[in-house]
């Protein structure tokens, strides 16, 4: 970490901004967040303090809302899931994630967050992992793509899709609190993943069954058109006015 950022994070503790939208993933979030609250206040937070329903029909209750958020930040977490799509057309909380980030010390998310994060303007000139069918997306904004199951670019940390969420989250511990502090959090974690099959990436597994994600997650091409719609608006604000 470098000293700028050593500096803004002193001897108190942690706070931390998790956004979360309707049809997020419970995972993307349950896992940072449980390693998170090891070491940091978390705020969960939405628009109001409604239930917030997940993309399996499970809710969550945020515990504040983003008209309430604290402006010092240390780690600024986007949520991903099913519900990315739609909410990349929400500019209201586009916008919050903008303010946000212009404060926080760290610019994170797990899975699909990375878009949003890629459209509220955020990783302009950095790199960005997310969740492996939505690369097209955070491609058409702009942004380099990096396949990587944690990426750290500076201060933007971004993980891959939904179980790479834990991952991230001691990657982040690591930089913040450093590697004893991430070792512990794993610890008390037990995070010792074993899995008993190796289909857990398009790298390994078996093609068909590829396939068979790229045809559930049709919601790539609407989350692509929404992403270029979006580029095209800010080529034309960006256009000077003729003479």
């Amino acid at each position: 970490m470098s000293d700028k950022l050593s500096k803004k994070i002193e001897d108190r503790q942690l706070q931390i901004g998790m956004v979360i939208f309707p049809g997020f993933t419970l995972q993307d979030l349950a896992g940072p967040q449980t390693a998170f609250g090891l070491h940091a206040k978390t705020h969960i937070i939405w628009k109001t303090m409604d239930p917030v329903p997940t993309d399996m029909g499970i809710t969550l209750n945020p515990t504040i809302t983003m008209h309430d958020v604290p402006d010092n930040l240390d780690v600024l977490f986007v949520a991903g899931g099913a519900g990315t799509p739609e909410i990349m057309k929400d500019q209201e909380l586009l916008d919050f994630i903008a303010r946000a980030g212009k404060t926080a010390t760290y610019i994170t998310s797990a899975c699909t967050g990375s878009v949003l994060l890629a459209m509220a303007g955020l990783l302009e000139g950095y790199r960005a992992a997310t969740y492996w069918p939505f690369y097209e997306p955070l491609i058409a904004l702009g942004i380099e793509p990096s396949y990587e199951r944690v990426c750290v670019d500076r201060n933007r940390i971004t993980g891959g899709g939904v179980t790479a969420g834990i991952d991230f989250a001691l990657q982040v511990i690591a930089e913040i609190k450093g590697r004893d502090a991430a070792e512990f959090t794993q610890l008390v974690l037990e995070y010792d993943p074993q899995p008993t099959m190796n289909s857990g990436h398009p790298r390994s597994a078996r093609p068909e069954i590829v396939e068979q994600i790229k045809g559930l997650w049709g919601r790539t091409d609407e989350a692509v058109r929404v992403a270029k719609a979006h580029m095209e608006r800010r080529a034309r604000s960006q256009t000077p006015a003729p003479f």
